[in-house]
């Protein structure tokens, strides 16, 4: 394909058509019909982009006679220009209307960048060339002159280019009479004459540019005599070819043989593989520069929350079922454990989520997370799991069990309650889905019950009730969350935990009781049932109820 070296960076779309059509090598223009397609004319390396008349009309499902109305045309148009950085060249139909719709036409088309307009000499409303082209009626010369010279007079950009299309080979009326229109045309001030032929040779074609003798820009568009070599049309000095129609025929094609084939199979497995991804769709989109642009804009006052998932264990007491994977990996309900918290962090948009494993880690390929492993999983407890993970604790952060079953509102409620540590706790102590170690807690206060947010502080967790100390709160489940200051806290208490020679033995309770015996105060959110931890072989029939409800 012959290229121009044009610096689509620095050289306006207008400036880049017209180098595109008085080029001294012959030019070639895709169709496009949406941003999407127009994105991919320009990505395949084209140099310019016909946005067709007929393409458009298809997208919207309409008929090529002027029955999407011009100002739909140029909404498409300005998604298209938006995407792209070479010029556009519309197929503007016959101007929609007489010179005062043309005038208004390049006005717009000048405000969103359009880089040019070709229009056709036949009459409003038009009708594609190759229905009954023949019987159609061409508009009067004189009066399309005042079309092109109106567009003409209406431009501010001394670049931006009118092109007369001329249908009189296709009407019947000969060559003669299609030369008396260039010419007029010409002299009207049309940057450019495209020749139409209907032909499945193009005879009619090179006859013309013969006889024109390169007075202006030839452009053509070989839709039935598309099987001539591209060498004829750069011998007869033809400026542009227009390859008008074929990215809207592909992706009908396309189309229509998916679309059957999933019908037919009632799945998508088999063709999966023989579509684009759709991460394709997202980078065609601009994912990637939203992502960029909402880490330099979005100052909400309020950091992301991230979370660390503990899931090293095995959870012996499953017997078989976690013979080859951790517990984290279980399925409930055509979910494994792990991908039901990662489904509950997205509703609460936490999208960076660290999990730390151990047991037959391996068998975690759940995307979306980082992992990171604890070798020493068997001998070691929660808190050298979680120093696994320090280099990615964060201000605002969800310590989890991996393990865990919860109502959605417990996350997004812990997350608006305020406190540099806070620990979610179930006031609900008749509760019978408790398999594992109970982990009494032991409060400030008794929860209430009542509409309004309690100031609860942590005084003590224990695996067992303690007599001395009366009846306890509730049970803590396995969640908190750190922010602000309580990261530091948190440091600080790891730090010194670890010269205690029983550390690799300590859980999280440890760590909890640890900031309170030394003046950290730990927050407590009451909730009232609606989790469950899995455990034990029992608990695998109550998760499975659980995600019913």
């Amino acid at each position: 394909m012959a290229t121009l070296p044009i610096d689509n960076n620095t050289t306006g779309k207008c400036s880049q058509l017209r180098q595109l059509l008085t080029s001294p090598k012959l030019e070639f223009i895709m169709e496009a019909h949406n941003g999407i397609s127009a994105h991919l004319v320009e990505e395949t390396g084209f140099n310019g982009i016909w946005a067709s008349g007929l393409a458009i009309s298809a997208q919207y499902g309409v008929r090529d006679s002027n029955e999407a109305s011009w100002t739909q045309v140029v909404d498409m148009l300005e998604f298209m220009s938006d995407v792209t950085r070479i010029p556009i060249l519309l197929d503007g139909d016959t101007g929609y209307g007489n010179f005062n719709n043309m005038r208004r036409l390049v006005k717009k088309l000048e405000q969103r960048k359009i880089a040019g307009v070709c229009i056709e000499d036949k009459q409003f409303p038009k009708i594609n060339s190759f229905i009954n082209g023949e019987r159609q009626p061409l508009a009067d010369v004189n009066e399309f002159c005042g079309k092109i010279k109106a567009g003409k007079d209406s431009q501010d950009d001394p670049d931006f280019c009118i092109i007369a299309r001329i249908e009189a080979l296709i009407a019947g009326w000969g060559m003669s009479e299609a030369l008396r229109r260039a010419e007029a045309y010409h002299e009207a001030g049309a940057d450019g004459i495209l020749i139409h032929s209907k032909l499945s040779r193009p005879n009619e074609i090179l006859e013309f540019t013969h006889e024109w003798a390169g007075r202006s820009p030839v452009i053509i568009v070989p839709t039935t005599y598309y099987s001539t070599p591209t060498e004829v049309f750069r011998n007869a000095n033809i400026s542009m070819v227009i390859w008008a129609n074929h990215m809207i025929r592909a992706s009908v094609a396309a189309m229509e043989r998916i679309g059957k084939e999933i019908y037919k199979s009632e799945s998508v497995a088999n063709i999966e593989d023989s579509i684009v991804p759709v991460k394709r769709i997202f980078a065609l989109q601009g994912a990637d520069e939203l992502t960029q642009a909402q880490e330099r804009y979005l100052h909400t006052g309020q950091s992301e929350t991230h979370a660390i998932v503990l899931a090293a264990s095995r959870g012996n007491a499953l017997y078989e079922l976690t013979h080859d994977r951790p517990k984290v990996m279980l399925t409930i309900g055509g979910k494994t454990l792990l991908r039901r918290l990662l489904d509950e962090f997205k509703k609460q948009n936490i999208n960076h989520t660290t999990v730390v494993a151990g047991y037959k880690s391996g068998s975690i390929d759940t995307s979306g997370i980082k992992l990171c492993i604890n070798t020493e999983y068997e001998s070691t407890g929660e808190l050298h799991s979680l120093l696994c993970a320090s280099e990615d604790f964060h201000d605002n952060m969800i310590i989890i069990y991996g393990d865990l079953l919860f109502r959605g509102y417990i996350l997004a409620d812990l997350l608006g309650t305020s406190g540099e540590i806070v620990i979610v706790v179930d006031s609900t102590l008749e509760s019978s889905h408790i398999s594992g170690s109970a982990d009494y807690v032991y409060c400030s206060k008794p929860d209430d019950r009542g509409m309004f947010s309690q100031d609860i502080d942590l005084l003590h967790i224990s695996e067992n009730q303690v007599v001395e100390a009366g009846k306890p709160a509730g049970r803590w489940i396995g969640m908190l969350r750190v922010q602000g200051k309580g990261l530091e806290r948190l440091n600080n208490a790891l730090t010194e935990l670890q010269n205690q020679d029983d550390f690799s033995k300590l859980t999280i309770p440890d760590l909890l009781n640890y900031l309170v015996k030394t003046g950290h105060p730990v927050k407590v959110h009451y909730i009232h049932g609606h989790w469950l931890d899995v455990n034990t072989i029992e608990d695998i029939d109550r998760a499975g109820d659980f995600t019913k409800t």
